[in-house]
């Protein structure tokens, strides 16, 4: 069964809410990290995690591991913060490869105004294809799942295998992505709508299709302007991923326009993450690969007048002791404008980074903010780091601690 695309690692990228993205925090440059839980295979705890982490309004954090959990085939899990320190983890789903449940999630979590939360399944479920899922707590304790959406693989019409995040639009309706299926079987942007009764309507917004040079395989989630316009980007297709919109258009049909090829040159390509937007309406990502050194690179896209857009590299990643390489995850910003993010590569140890990009005199610096030691705090970075409150950045490693994988923090 296809799943995630496996260039170095899996990877997939999560969305809070529908806003722009850009979020507080403070862009010091001394930082302490520090592993606030390590996934251990034993049967109960999850192990692996690929997607970023969401907090909830008292503080706690919710994410998913692509393995591991009662049936070994992935879990969502909880970190409480204790009263005297440290967190507490907590499995609130674990997922079953039975032919009803989904299994293998490969992106991160949303919630709602009610603390439920929401995600994907890339495998399984009762067509096969994967699934969309929530999770509500219970009174009395524990959480339920219910499916909202069966992808088929059989009929892959709206969709299918999903690998990313889903986002809510101010009336409550879910927008994700599908790595293949749609009309064309290159993958497909979808809606789901509650329908009143209980259960949600799928509503298939794009079709992807490589034959007319449009951009195939999205493996990152979406993002709302205020206009009410996505953006996202495609894996592959074009000619080497590309960065696209779509704006709706009179009668519920929505209009693709790609803003960016990736692939020409010393460009990067494979944008395995979404993009943010600053208040400027400029787009901020990065690319796995290519470059001018071809360990991927950070990249900025800006809207002109005469309704093009223009790219400009803000770094080349080096892949080496002093800097990272091959980002598969995508950026936040703090308050300042600063950009942060992860690669699964390069450091000191080889083993990944965080990394910090300011801008000063028209000129993007960047500063390693972190190394990962391997059995130390884990390695290979996945999901896009997030902010607190107060400045701390918080994220996942796939692999290493003492076991499989790590959720970690950094403190100005």
């Amino acid at each position: 069964m296809p799943g995630k695309k496996l260039s170095l690692a899996l990877t997939v990228l999560p969305t809070m809410l529908i806003s722009t993205l850009f979020v507080a925090g403070t862009g010091a440059d001394a930082q302490t990290e520090s592993v606030l839980h390590t996934f251990n295979n034993n049967g109960k705890d999850g192990v692996a995690p690929v997607a970023g982490l969401i907090f909830d309004a008292s503080g706690n954090l919710y994410g998913t591991t692509l393995m591991g959990g009662a049936h070994n085939v992935g879990t969502v899990f909880e970190l409480i913060p204790k009263a005297g320190g440290g967190w507490m983890p907590r499995v609130l789903h674990s997922f079953n490869n039975d032919g009803k449940d989904g299994y293998s999630p490969l992106a991160g979590l949303v919630s709602d105004s009610a603390g439920n939360l929401y995600g994907t399944t890339s495998q399984g479920g009762p067509k096969n294809g994967g699934v969309v899922f929530e999770l509500s707590p219970n009174s009395g304790g524990g959480w339920t799942e219910k499916l909202l959406h069966a992808f088929n693989n059989n009929v892959p019409t709206f969709g299918s295998f999903p690998s990313a995040s889903l986002i809510f639009d101010a009336s409550g309706n879910l927008y994700g992505t599908a790595r293949y299926g749609g009309t064309h079987g290159s993958g497909a942007v979808f809606e789901l709508m509650p329908n009143g009764s209980g259960g949600w309507t799928e509503k298939l917004l794009h079709s992807f299709n490589n034959l007319s040079g449009d951009g195939i395989q999205p493996e990152a989630s979406l993002i709302f302007d205020g206009a009410g316009n996505l953006y996202g980007t495609t894996s592959s297709g074009g000619s080497g991923g590309t960065v696209f919109e779509l704006t709706p258009a009179a009668g519920g049909t929505w209009t693709e326009t790609l803003l960016h090829n990736f692939g020409n040159g010393q460009d990067g390509y494979t944008p395995l993450a979404s993009v943010i937007r600053d208040a400027a309406g400029n787009l901020y990502g990065t690319t796995e690969f290519g470059g001018t050194l071809g360990f991927g690179i950070v990249f900025e896209l800006t809207p002109t007048a005469g309704g093009t857009w223009t790219e400009t590299l803000l770094h080349n990643f080096g892949n080496n002791a002093t800097d990272g390489g091959f980002s598969s995850v995508g950026l936040v910003a703090d308050s300042a404008g600063n950009l942060y993010g992860a690669t699964q590569k390069g450091g000191s140890l080889g083993l990944g980074t965080v990394f910090k990009l300011t801008l000063a005199g028209g000129i993007w610096a960047e500063t390693v903010v972190h190394n990962f030691g391997g059995f130390k705090d884990g390695q290979s970075p996945q999901g896009s780091p997030i902010f607190d409150a107060v400045g701390n950045l918080y994220g996942s490693t796939y692999d290493g601690g003492v076991s499989w994988g790590t959720v970690f923090e950094i403190t100005p």
